[in-house]
């Protein structure tokens, strides 16, 4: 749907993936499912199962108990009728970003919101939004992510402010016409670089880069071209490649069960970020492979050294598109769709005032005025993410979570692999992804999220791992 499909099937993919999960749903939620998991002494108290079992078997049980008990409380109709509704969803949104037209969009995002609240209510969460955030982030609730978010808040807040204040770099040269016929060629040779397998996945063109697992050998992932940013197809290719690395990483022994999966949403998310940001965009990063994409752009790049160019795509400079945004204004860009979505699922924010509060707090975030008459006003503002579209409300959270839990194992990674920035400036990513593997990748989801970071870094989740990195990384000084 989001890369080859033609406009005019979108209808009709709607009714098959109302089929199929209709099926799912009535086999995971079929009696016989719950009297085999009874037989083997998994219950809502003890999901685990029998003390006797292999751990691998039962973390299995305690994974599939939980999707079991959650599945076999939302009605076979309702779970038909929400992907029928979510397919046509995308389908409006991806049409309404495109004509810049929120209200086209408005019933479907009614909806969608109305399916969300019902499923927490079968669910059976007194506030709907945890229920929803518990679908990415198990064991995690709106008040524990609200007290991390408003520390991340006022210290992104305040170095944000104060690199406005500095003297801005001249990344003009990044706004140059850059050839989409050769930034594709260059994102193939980015995959190469990065060490994607391109026998167990490829890359494709869609409107918001996404990664996605058809199987365990056919993982695939997205990016978007435009011809004036280079950067945003170039750091989307990295980030849905830490998405993807860690799904082909799982060990066969999990290939093809539910433990094949990861541990979160924001385990998932500190993968694709530790990979876009805190290797991605580093200096040696570029120092390797700089010569590269200016083959690719000489005369875009002609006389753009490789320290201006690596400050050039790590400027911290408040934009509309959060995709896009720098390390420093990110997490911001999450935080503001967190207090949004709160608002939505309780009802306290009312739909047709979203474009309003949406540019009010842009303003007062990033200092950006919005104006409603600009013909862009929704498509880069309240429509530019296609997550509501889908009802994954709750999702996003996991994007800021993930900078925290990334550079908690970044650190950690630091301590047990030696000269990670020479590593990276050759390109010899191999030690990078076996440590990776073997502390990360290795357990699938038979941790829960807290559990995994204990394990590996002997810590809970704390920000300061995030802030102290950020901080010392910006400002960056100016390069002529």
């Amino acid at each position: 749907m989001e890369t080859n499909l033609p406009p005019q099937g979108v209808d009709e993919r709607a009714e098959q993936l109302a089929l199929l999960q209709g099926m799912a749903h009535q086999r995971l939620t079929e009696p016989e499912t719950g009297r085999l998991l009874g037989e083997l002494g998994s219950t809502a108290e003890n999901p685990s199962g029998d003390g006797k079992l292999s751990a691998i078997e039962r973390d299995f049980l305690r994974v599939t108990r939980r999707r079991y008990d959650k599945a076999v409380k939302l009605p076979q109709d309702f779970v038909s009728d929400s992907a029928r509704a979510e397919g046509l969803s995308q389908a409006a949104w991806a049409a309404a970003r495109m004509n810049n037209d929120f209200a086209a969009f408005l019933p479907h995002l009614e909806t969608m919101i109305g399916i969300a609240r019902r499923k927490a209510d079968y669910w059976g969460f007194s506030n709907p939004y945890d229920g929803l955030l518990d679908v990415y982030e198990p064991g995690m609730g709106a008040a524990e992510i609200g007290t991390l978010f408003s520390v991340l808040r006022e210290r992104l807040g305040a170095l944000l402010r104060k690199i406005q204040g500095r003297d801005p770099l001249d990344s003009s040269f990044l706004r140059q016409d850059f050839p989409l016929r050769n930034q594709k060629r260059f994102c193939q040779k980015l995959l190469v670089h990065l060490g994607f397998d391109q026998q167990r996945g490829r890359l494709d063109t869609s409107s918001h880069p996404f990664a996605t697992t058809l199987g365990s050998h056919d993982v695939r992932i997205t990016t978007r071209y435009s011809r004036d940013n280079l950067p945003s197809s170039l750091f989307s290719v990295i980030h849905e490649s830490g998405h993807a690395m860690y799904e082909m990483g799982f060990p066969p022994e999990l290939r093809g069960s539910c433990l094949a999966d990861g541990a979160s949403m924001a385990i998932h998310e500190s993968q694709s970020r530790l990979w876009e940001n805190v290797i991605g965009r580093s200096l040696p990063f570029w120092e390797g492979l700089y010569p590269q994409l200016k083959g690719s752009f000489p005369d875009q790049l002609a006389g753009v050294g490789v320290e201006r160019f690596y400050r050039a795509v790590n400027e911290a400079k408040p934009s509309l598109i959060r995709v896009d945004a720098d390390e420093v204004s990110y997490s911001l860009h999450i935080i503001l769709r967190f207090e949004l979505e709160q608002g939505l699922i309780s009802g306290e924010l009312a739909l047709d005032r979203l474009p309003e509060v949406w540019r009010e707090k842009t303003k007062e975030y990033f200092g950006i005025e919005i104006d409603p008459a600009d013909p862009r006003s929704d498509a880069d503002g309240v429509l530019q993410d296609i997550h509501w579209s889908m009802g994954a409300f709750g999702y996003f959270p996991s994007y800021a979570l993930g900078n925290l839990y990334g550079l908690q194992f970044f650190r950690k990674l630091e301590s047990e692999v030696l000269d990670i920035a020479g590593l990276v400036a050759r390109g010899q990513f191999s030690p990078i992804k076996d440590w990776l593997r073997d502390n990360i990748y290795v357990w699938g989801c038979r941790l829960e999220p807290g559990q995994l970071l204990e394990k590996v870094t002997g810590e809970k989740l704390r920000v300061e791992p995030f802030l102290e990195y950020i901080e010392g990384k910006y400002p960056l000084d100016t390069v002529s």
